[in-house]
């Protein structure tokens, strides 16, 4: 009989793991607390091992927790994945969702594209974007509240798995009054003396810049933290600072407001990709999703917004 509910007990077990609390987990699981409760002892009672231990108001895994959870996690997720997979070998999967975390910035100029080939391609599949920084999209990864993330890592933890799809070159932005705006060649040692405006040094831009200034012993000063490409090319165009982003970023409004210089020579391209949990199971939904994203797709934009900060460099001299 115990044998018999084992999927039940475990289900109860992952989700008061994810929550760390069981009246949470009773909640996803449209179940009482008590049932919850009495789930997680029957399986402490046929393991004979303590799984949860509590640490003020949340509870936290034992040594045999873990164990456990990344053990019954992958069978669970198989599982409940069953119909869309069948559906998927054997028949057409045209229903279903996706729940996608992504910066504002991913949203706003990496998957329009993706989300129109997307949706041409499987009208039925419900796509959820969620709109969140770096850390909490991690959060949501590992608590499985989104299938995968899409954006940019440079240090990537042991418990998550990155893949990266496109790359782009980092471009050198100022007003076009701005002194930098006359030389056709800006190094390190150029921008060194003039402010900033990067995004918050929690994220990718701000760590990346650090990091390189950082290699060749050189100062650089912040004039302004804000979050958004959007918002930091306004304000450098109001001439409050100059910036270090991505070519993706680049619109032909743009061109014509902004200076541009190619920074290739001094900083890495920048890696955009799949971002998931190590161990994960996708569902059939979103590997259709993550199928679309080749590098193919992006090469003539990347190309093109890679070659013309180079253009404008030359033209303004």
């Amino acid at each position: 009989m115990y044998k018999g509910n084992l999927l039940k007990h475990l289900r109860a077990f992952i989700q008061t793991a994810r929550t760390g609390s069981v009246s949470a987990a009773a909640e996803r699981l449209y179940l009482s607390q008590p049932s919850v409760s009495q789930q997680i002892r029957a399986l402490e009672e046929e393991l004979r091992q303590t799984l949860f231990t509590r640490h003020g108001p949340r509870l936290q895994l034992t040594p045999a927790g873990k164990a456990l959870l990344e053990m019954a996690r992958p069978l669970v997720d198989r599982i409940d994945a069953l119909p869309d997979e069948f559906a998927r070998r054997y028949g057409s999967l045209e229903s279903g969702e996706i729940r996608i975390a992504a910066g504002e910035s991913t949203i706003m100029h990496l998957l329009p594209s993706l989300m129109i080939r997307f949706r041409r391609q499987h009208p039925g599949i419900h796509v959820h974007l969620h709109n969140v920084t770096g850390a909490d999209g991690l959060g949501m990864i590992r608590e499985d509240q989104v299938d995968f993330a899409v954006g940019s890592m440079l240090d990537v933890p042991n418990d998550i798995d990155y893949q990266p799809i496109y790359r782009f070159n980092p471009v050198l932005i100022m007003s076009p009054d701005h002194p930098l705006a006359r030389r056709r060649r800006v190094t390190l040692a150029d921008i060194s003396p003039h402010g900033l405006i990067l995004p918050p040094r929690r994220l990718t831009t701000f760590q990346m810049v650090d990091m390189v200034f950082r290699k060749h012993q050189l100062p650089f000063r912040v004039a302004l933290e804000v979050g958004g490409w959007e918002v930091i090319k306004r304000y450098v165009a109001y001439g409050m600072g100059i910036s270090i982003v991505t070519s993706i970023c680049i619109t032909e409004a743009d061109r014509q407001r902004l200076a541009m210089r190619d920074m290739s020579e001094f900083f890495p391209r920048r890696s955009y990709g799949v971002v998931m949990r190590r161990g994960a199971y996708l569902s059939p939904q979103a590997e259709r999703f993550i199928d679309l994203m080749s590098p193919e797709l992006f090469s003539d934009v990347a190309e093109e917004r890679d070659r013309e900060p180079q253009m404008n460099a030359d033209e303004r001299g």
